[in-house]
């Protein structure tokens, strides 16, 4: 009950709420792209496997590419003007794609060009969204406001996948996309609202891009806790990013189920996150911050293993289960760990060390998605859900070999 009650106490923060909102549409919009390009790719221009992985690896690629400059870029501006901007740009990137198909010009080239673009907008808005809210709310607040948006990508898992695949049926692929294109604007439009000042970034005639963002890796590799997390997160994501769109690929192409069908599927990940995001404080107070993490961490590996088994009919079920327990329990592992990067960070390098910690985890998924396309081109789908369950099960190895496998409470300031 403490923990409804500080979340309540935390909604009554106007400019929260704000944010709050924003993300729950911006979200709702990121997973109708997330499931609708492969679909538009799929249906409209009757993709391979290679390309739809290659499309996955577009939206993942500006993080590799830009990450690290955006990182330095974030700690030197406003971050609230940069959040606008990223939205209305991908709101414009996606009107393309509807009025492209209707005109008959649609190709893969334009897929490509769009999710390179969403890309890109998405890496400086999420590397400014959690720069700004350790300014927006109380660092021993952060837990809490990460839980509550954390729950807010699950309600976007869990109406965006069944409400795109409800469009897709009726009003085909690429009209799908409208939808994104309302939340991000709708997104805009909050962060527009919002009155908390940011802290002024101080003016530096000795600004060195390259030393900046050097500053942020070595606040990041420096510290064992911090590389534990940072090497289970980017063998959990390579392994994801393997598996992701060849699900997709399995589902819609091999075994021929409905895109209805699988919106409801997909929508169980939703509902995992929502109540990871309402028990994330809960089981965080009842486990501590250390166990939390591994335990969660390798929950949402194991998960994995339900991919290669998709049937059409009851198995589906399975899949469905084992995707709610793996968002369940990956919400609390990334609440955590966010939570715990963003109170031992100065506000002077949260930019750079959210693009650092990022780049980190998650710069090797352009890499599995292509991998992912490749191997199931030459192999079979199935046997690349496979390798990527295997692997994804055993990435909590690097959490539990390190002592943050014993820690109630992790540092409060890095060594």
């Amino acid at each position: 009950m403490s923990s409804v009650r500080e979340r309540h106490v935390l909604f009554t923060h106007r400019d929260f709420r704000l944010l709050f909102s924003a993300d729950t549409i911006s979200q709702i919009g990121s997973q109708v792209v997330l499931l609708g390009l492969p679909l538009v790719a799929l249906s409209a221009l009757n993709a391979t496997a290679f390309e739809v992985g290659l499309l996955a690896a577009c939206g993942t690629l500006p993080l590799l590419v830009i990450g690290l400059f955006a990182g330095a870029w974030v700690d030197r501006v406003r971050r609230r003007m940069l959040m606008i901007v990223c939205d209305v740009l991908r709101a414009a990137l996606l009107l393309t794609i509807p009025a492209a198909w209707w005109l008959d010009k649609l190709s893969m080239a334009q897929l490509y060009g769009v999710a390179l673009g969403i890309g890109a907008a998405g890496v400086v808005f999420d590397i400014a969204y959690q720069s700004y809210l350790p300014q927006l709310i109380n660092r021993d607040r952060l837990v809490e406001g990460n839980a509550a948006l954390q729950t807010v990508q699950g309600v976007a898992q869990t109406t965006a996948p069944g409400f795109t695949g409800y469009v897709v049926h009726v009003f085909t692929a690429p009209f799908a996309m409208i939808a994104a294109v309302v939340g991000y604007l709708w997104s805009a439009l909050c962060v527009r609202l919002m009155r908390t000042a940011e802290q002024a970034v101080a003016p530096d005639k000795d600004r060195h891009l390259f030393r900046e963002i050097a500053e942020g890796l070595q606040f990041i590799v420096g510290d064992r806790v911090m590389r534990a997390t940072v090497a289970c997160s980017a063998s959990m994501n390579l392994f994801s990013s393997i598996s992701a769109p060849m699900l997709i690929v399995l589902l819609a192409k091999d075994l021929a189920v409905p895109a209805s069908s699988m919106g409801l599927v997909f929508a169980a990940t939703g509902i995992g996150g929502i109540v990871g995001g309402m028990l994330t404080t809960r089981l965080v107070a009842k486990l501590g911050q250390g166990r939390a993490i591994w335990i969660s961490s390798g929950l949402t590996g194991l998960m994995a293993m339900s991919m290669p088994l998709a049937q059409p009919g009851g198995w589906l079920v399975l899949l469905a289960a084992a995707l709610f327990v793996s968002a369940l329990s990956h919400i609390v592992y990334n609440v955590s760990v966010l939570s715990f990067r963003q109170a031992v960070t100065p506000t002077r390098l949260l930019g750079r060390v959210a693009a650092s910690g990022w780049v980190l985890r998650s710069g090797i998924m352009p890499l599995g998605n292509v991998l992912g396309g490749a191997f199931a081109a030459a192999l079979g789908t199935r046997y690349v859900l496979w390798i990527a369950a295997t692997g994804a099960t055993f990435s909590f190895l690097w959490i539990y070999f390190s002592p943050m496998r014993t820690m109630r409470e992790l540092p409060a300031e890095v060594s």
